[in-house]
């Protein structure tokens, strides 16, 4: 399959990094127009998601300005006679720094049947993947209906391209389901774990350090919170179980990322910042969870006659990801399994994963999502991300045969 692998390395020549993705948008309609899809383009809209509960309720904090997401659309048959299932994929990925490559992160670096780039896995390769199923579809003349194929932006920093779709339809048409090219490995993916994002400010007193006695240090306090959170995220690992979870290590991951103190070394640090990252299960709202978390910090607080006298800050930043969750029994899960069975891939049964998709908007707009693609999750983010593109070859043929079981099924 040339096409699909020259159509992969010229989009992981972009560097499209969050908003930047503009460029690589305005390369990706005009190949859709090429390969005769109709095409529909919409902005991220601020507005309207600073209504939504994930996203910073001031419009101004939401990246907004030159974020174009594509779709394209083929009609099947009578396409007024079946429904519209979407293939959906990001355009945009994380940084690169070039010092920890072996080659420049933004060139297509092809070893046999290996491409190494940014964006290789995640998830360029994927939505290269689903412009090249639909196409296959649209040569077969049993099948009515509509593919569209989706290009979105901004879904590394929260999903805003997405989002904006799912909560204001771009299209003329209602969408039946969708079936989003993330690495899966080439397994099913039907719950992703949701997040919060929170971070604690802490106040001491400044002293000098010849003379600790006369500052109050934030790092004790630091010490007795992050413990406590410690305790909270052992306990949560013990109580909150999901069957799609037990193979993780740890199913619901509690990490601070980010810790800032202190001003010199010769003296007592009397602020702190620290960012965590809190995962939430499938079934649980990211408030339910940040409500325990904040119930733990306030007893904290409570033993504390210093927090008690100088509460910290603990407040939501950035964008906030629900957990989602389908059941497997929907038609579109089905036609991913009957579609991989046929090319012979047997790991069919439904899992979970521990990060953050878009399928997560679309399924709160109630439109049935399952993430299925080629690649590894273990190569998303990193130094030389690589994919064997037999993967991607193979998942051409079975997003086809899926949209194909689908839309022949609802009909």
């Amino acid at each position: 399959m040339d096409g699909v692998r020259e159509f992969a390395s010229a989009l992981v020549a972009f560097e499209s990094t969050d908003a930047a993705e503009a460029p690589v948008s305005a390369w990706f309609a005009a190949r859709l127009a090429e390969l005769g899809f109709e095409r529909y383009e919409w902005e991220v809209d601020a507005e309207l998601l600073a209504g939504h509960r994930s996203f910073p309720d001031d419009p101004r904090e939401i990246r907004a300005a030159d974020r174009r997401s594509v779709g394209g659309v083929l009609e099947l048959g009578d396409p007024d006679a079946g429904p519209t299932i979407v293939l959906n994929g990001h355009v945009d990925v994380v940084p690169a720094d070039e010092g920890v490559w072996s080659s420049p992160p933004f060139e297509a670096r092809w070893n046999g049947d290996e491409l190494t780039a940014r964006g290789a896995a995640d998830m360029k390769a994927g939505l290269a993947a689903c412009v090249y199923a639909a196409l296959e579809l649209a040569d077969r003349d049993d099948v009515d209906g509509r593919v569209v194929v989706e290009g979105v932006v901004g879904e590394e920093a929260g999903g805003v391209g997405a989002a904006t779709a799912a909560l204001d339809n771009p299209y003329p048409f209602e969408r039946d389901a969708a079936i989003i090219a993330e690495p899966t490995s080439l397994t099913p993916v039907v719950a992703s774990e949701g997040s919060l994002m929170k971070r604690l400010e802490l106040t001491g007193r400044s002293a000098h350090a010849a003379t600790p006695w006369a500052g109050e240090s934030v790092l004790d306090h630091f010490d007795a919170i992050r413990e406590a959170f410690e305790a909270l995220a052992a306990e949560r690992e013990e109580h909150v179980t999901h069957p799609l979870y037990e193979e993780f290590p740890t199913k619901w991951p509690v990490v601070c990322g980010t810790v800032e103190a202190g001003e010199w070394a010769s003296t007592v640090p009397a602020s702190l910042t620290g960012e965590w990252r809190i995962g939430v299960a499938p079934g649980e709202t990211v408030a339910e969870v940040e409500a325990a978390f904040e119930e733990r910090l306030a007893g904290v607080v409570a033993d504390s006659e210093w927090l008690a006298e100088h509460p910290p800050a603990f407040e939501r930043f950035t964008v906030q990801f629900e957990a989602s969750e389908i059941d497997p029994a929907e038609p579109v899960v089905q036609a991913v399994q009957s579609a991989m069975e046929a090319h012979g891939l047997d790991e069919t049964e439904p899992r979970g994963v521990t990060y953050g998709a878009d399928a997560r908007h679309y399924i709160e707009a109630g439109i049935p999502t399952v993430m299925f693609g080629p690649g590894d999750i273990e190569q998303a983010h990193f130094p030389d991300e690589t994919i064997d593109f037999e993967e991607v070859d193979t998942a051409v043929d079975v997003l086809a045969d899926a949209a194909a079981g689908f839309l022949t099924e609802e009909n």
